[in-house]
C-alpha cells in the first residue's frame, strides 16, 4: 500500500510541474488557473516620458479585468522597468520566460525588441511591442511580433501624403529631426524614399539626442537648407527642445512629429513654442468623447482617479493590452504563445471604442493597421484635424 501511494504522489507531483512549465498557474478556485502576461517598460530611461503612462495604462487594464475569468482564467501582468538598456531587457526577457512562465509579452523599445525577435520566435511567445519599426512587419524574421498601431514609416509616409495633398507654393522641401537609436532611425530611409516618390525635395537631417537640452546648432544647421517641414521622429523631452529652439532663432519651418514626440506631456515642456505643432495620433486623446473612454473613466473613478488626469499615452497602453486580452478571450488555447497567437491572428477589425483605429491580423499579416490621425496645437490643446488617413 505504502509503494501505490508513494507511485500516487509522484505522478501528482508530474502533472503539476508539467501544469506550471506549460505557462498556466493552477488554482484551487472555480476558474481554470491563471495566465502571466510580461511587462518590459521604460520607466526610468531615455524614453521614459512617455514610457511610464504606457505602462501605467497596460497595469491598468490587467487590473481592470483582474476579477474576470476570461476564457476560463484570471490574467496577471508582471511588469517592471528595464530602464530603455537593451541588456536589461534581454535578462528581464529571460526572468519572464523561464521563472515567470508568461505565455505573451508587453514589450517596448525598439532597439530591445529587434534584438530579441529571434529568441520570441524561437519561444513562441506573442510579442507586442511599444516600438512601431517597420523591421517588425516581417512575419518570417518576426513571426511573433505584432504592431498595434501603424509603424513609424506608415505614420511618416501618411504625414507626407497630407503635406503634398495640403502644401501650396512649389514643391515642398522636407528635412528629418532624430536621434541615433533605433527607435530614431526606424523610420528615416523609408520617409526620405516616400517623400522623393511623391515629387518633393529632401533638403536636410539632423540627429538630436534623445535627451537634447539643446538643438541650437542643429537647427541652425537645417535653417540653412530651408525646409518647409520638419519630421520629427523623438519623444516629448527632445521634441519640446527642438521647439523652444526653433521659436528661439525664428524658425518658421512646420514641425510634425510622429506618434511618441504627440501627446499632452510635450505642452507644458514646450509651453508656447508648442503652437501650430503637427503630430501624429495614433491613440484617442482622453479629452475625447468616445464610446471606448467610457470604461476607461468608470475604473479611473471607482479608483479615486480622474480621466482628466491621464494622457494620450495611458489610453496607449491601456489598448496594447486590451488587445492582448481580447486574443486571449478567443485563443482555443489560451495558456501557450501558440494559442495566443492564432487567437491573435483571429481578430478582424478589432473595434476599440474609437481608442485607436480597428486592427485586423492574420497568419499572413501581424501589422494591426496603417492609419493614422493628424492633431494640431491651439491655444495650449491638441486639436485632431484629419480623420484617420493612410497612405
Amino acid at each position: 500500500m505504502k509503494k501505490i501511494w508513494a507511485s500516487f504522489l509522484v505522478l501528482v507531483l508530474a502533472v503539476g510541474v508539467l501544469a506550471a512549465c506549460s505557462g498556466e498557474e493552477k488554482s484551487s478556485g472555480d476558474g481554470k488557473g491563471t495566465i502571466k502576461i510580461g511587462g518590459i517598460f521604460d520607466l526610468t530611461g531615455g524614453t521614459g516620458d512617455v514610457g511610464t503612462p504606457y505602462a501605467e495604462g497596460a497595469e491598468a487594464y490587467f487590473d481592470f479585468i483582474k476579477d474576470e475569468k476570461i476564457n476560463g482564467y484570471k490574467l496577471e501582468l508582471i511588469g517592471d522597468d528595464y530602464a530603455y538598456k537593451i541588456p536589461e531587457a534581454q535578462k528581464m526577457y529571460q526572468k519572464l520566460k523561464s521563472k515567470d512562465k508568461v505565455s505573451g509579452i508587453l514589450g517596448w523599445g525598439t532597439g530591445d525588441t529587434e534584438a530579441l525577435r529571434q529568441q520570441v520566435a524561437a519561444d513562441k511567445l506573442p510579442y507586442f511591442s511599444g516600438s512601431y519599426s517597420e523591421n517588425l512587419k516581417d512575419i518570417k524574421e518576426s513571426p511573433y511580433n505584432f504592431l498595434t498601431a501603424a509603424s513609424y514609416s506608415d505614420q511618416a509616409r501618411s504625414a507626407l501624403k497630407w503635406i503634398k495633398e495640403n502644401h501650396s507654393g512649389g514643391t515642398p522641401k522636407i528635412a528629418f529631426l532624430y536621434n541615433d537609436t533605433a527607435f530614431g532611425k526606424s523610420p528615416i530611409e523609408d520617409g526620405k524614399s516616400f517623400a522623393k516618390e511623391l515629387g518633393m525635395e529632401v533638403v536636410d537631417e539632423q540627429i538630436i539626442d534623445v535627451q537634447a537640452l539643446d538643438a541650437t546648432s542643429q537647427l541652425l544647421n537645417m535653417e540653412k537648407k530651408n525646409p518647409d517641414y520638419a519630421i520629427i521622429q523623438q519623444t516629448w523631452g527632445a521634441t519640446a527642445t527642438i521647439l523652444k529652439d526653433a521659436k528661439k532663432l525664428g524658425i518658421d519651418t512646420q514641425f510634425i512629429g510622429l506618434n511618441w514626440a504627440t501627446g499632452e506631456g510635450l505642452i507644458p515642456l514646450a509651453g508656447d513654442a508648442a503652437e501650430g505643432f503637427i503630430g501624429v495620433v495614433t491613440h484617442a486623446f482622453p479629452y475625447e468623447d468616445l464610446p471606448g473612454m467610457e470604461e476607461i473613466k468608470k475604473y479611473l473613478e471607482d479608483n479615486g482617479e480622474k480621466l482628466e488626469d491621464k494622457n494620450q499615452k495611458f489610453i496607449q497602453g491601456w489598448v496594447s493590452a486590451k488587445i492582448m486580452v481580447e486574443a486571449i478571450k478567443i485563443a482555443d488555447d489560451p495558456t501557450t504563445g501558440e494559442g495566443i497567437r492564432k487567437g491573435i491572428e483571429q481578430l478582424k477589425d478589432l473595434d476599440l471604442g474609437g481608442l485607436a483605429a480597428p486592427v485586423t491580423f492574420t497568419a499572413d499579416n501581424h501589422a494591426g493597421t496603417n492609419k493614422i490621425r493628424l492633431a494640431e496645437v491651439k491655444g495650449g490643446k491638441f486639436e485632431v484635424i484629419t480623420d484617420y488617413i493612410s497612405y
